[in-house]
């Protein structure tokens, strides 16, 4: 019956829409989770909403999955497709209808690259507050349906903070248009938070409206050496008073991380491989405001004995020499081979014990295995990523999983920072998150998609 179907998306929509069978690209047979490939049923690449309606209208009467992908540079599984569902990829969505720096915003489509979207804003002077890892590959659509969060979250907030308006397909075609790009309007419930970090379990966002900054004209970076955990945090609160808004990246990189990384990548290293190291941005509008205070800031803490040793950057490309180390995630594959990649969030007051309390436990229960740990602690995110001995030790994978969540759970943490819960945290849900919350997310699902069509099997979805 799957297959019939398939026939008849094919001669509803037309070939340059749908792909079939050996025509659907490897690309679209997996995401970034590390599951493996799987053809789905077929591939549709829409070029506007109209062509949405029309595929979720099919599904829906047919009964038939939908799987959303956006960038498919997520870790958790979302976008992995199904051989029984269609995959619904959202890149050919990918124009940018205006850049409004008088009102702050940029109106765009789902299949907008993140880097694109950027440069947009740049062009007219103004910045887009998201900035992550993967921002020349991630989409806005699944930017938005993640909620993701990256690496200027401590100053603008999450995706969620931006986004001022959305265009939503639901699972029987029905179209929510919230696009008025209102700051304030509390004309009823906000609907469209029902759909940031949903994971495309609710509806497709196929356009948005995000909120742009002024673009800072000036730019500081620096590189700190801390004695530990709680020296970092000492940092973290040091900074904040000094520099206030102006802190706009907070990124720690514990020794795991750091003395691995660098050499791994054939970094030189900027400072010697002792404790913590924290890499720190400032952003302003003052080129010598802004050298001043983080100068001040900077010989305060040297002072003080909150850092031991500093680098403050003289240039843009001293700057961007600084974040080579945090960026060179990108080698994990060269340098440590497959990896079980974990995106949690902790209390700051938790932060220490619980990082001491992983590293330790990972290195008693599985010797041999190798952790890395960092993250973007001034919003709770801690990432750690571990190569196991025998990668194909798959009770092994599982009791580390159970192992690390458990500490984050009992730390009063949550299992996802930035990356949702899709296909492979979904046991760990209620490590986050109580029996009545799950029941309501899922009594949400059922009114805006009874028939279970969105995205099955991921998230909180039953």
């Amino acid at each position: 019956m799957t297959q019939d179907f398939a026939q008849q998306l094919l001669a509803t929509l037309g070939p340059d829409l749908v792909a079939l069978g050996a025509d659907i690209p490897p690309r679209y047979h997996h995401d970034w989770a590390g599951l493996p490939p799987v053809t789905p049923l077929a591939l549709v690449r829409p070029r506007r909403t109209e062509d949405v309606v029309a595929l979720m209208r099919l599904c829906h009467a047919a009964g038939v999955p939908v799987v959303p992908q956006g960038g498919l540079s997520g870790i958790s599984g979302a976008a992995h497709p199904r051989a029984d569902a269609v995959a619904l990829s959202l890149d050919r969505m990918n124009r940018i209808e205006s850049v409004d720096p008088q009102a702050a915003q940029i109106v765009a489509e789902a299949g907008v690259v993140l880097e694109v979207a950027q440069m947009a804003a740049r062009d007219q002077g103004m910045l887009l507050g998201i900035d992550i890892g993967a921002r020349g590959s991630c989409q806005l659509g699944g930017v938005i349906a993640t909620n993701a969060g990256g690496n200027t979250v401590i100053r603008y907030g999450m995706a969620r903070d931006h986004v001022l308006g959305l265009e939503v397909v639901l699972a029987d075609g029905t179209v929510i248009s919230d696009m008025a790009g209102l700051i304030k309007n509390n004309a009823g419930m906000d609907l469209k938070q029902l759909f940031i970090g949903s994971e495309g379990l609710l509806g497709i966002v196929t356009r948005c409206i995000l909120r742009l900054q002024p673009a800072p004209r000036a730019i500081e970076t620096a590189l700190c050496a801390v004695a530990d955990t709680q020296g970092a945090l000492a940092l973290l609160a040091h900074l904040r008073g000094a520099l206030g808004p102006q802190l706009s990246s907070f990124e720690v990189m514990w020794p795991s991380f750091y003395n691995v990384m660098a050499p791994g990548a054939g970094i030189a290293l900027p400072l010697p491989p002792r404790g913590p190291h924290v890499l720190v941005e400032a952003t302003g509008f003052s080129d010598t405001a802004l050298r001043e205070g983080i100068e001040e800031a900077l010989g305060e803490a040297l002072e003080q004995g909150i850092v031991s040793d500093a680098i403050l950057a003289k240039s843009a490309q001293e700057g961007r020499g600084l974040w080579a180390v945090r960026e060179s995630v990108s080698e994990y594959p060269v340098i440590l081979g497959p990896l079980v990649p974990f995106d949690v969030s902790i209390p700051l007051k938790a932060m220490a014990e619980t990082v001491a309390l992983i590293e330790a436990g990972i290195a008693a229960r599985w010797p041999g295995a190798r952790a890395l740990t960092y993250g973007h602690i001034g919003d709770n995110n801690l990432h750690l990523v571990v190569a196991l001995p025998d990668p194909a030790d798959h009770a092994a994978e599982k009791a580390l999983k159970g192992f690390v969540y458990d500490a984050i759970r009992d730390a009063g943490g949550t299992v996802s920072a930035e990356h949702g819960i899709g296909a492979i945290k979904r046991d760990y849900l209620g490590h986050s998150r109580t029996a009545a919350e799950i029941a309501l997310m899922r009594a949400i699902k059922a009114t805006l998609d009874p028939k279970g069509i969105l995205n099955p099997g991921k998230g909180f979805a039953a």
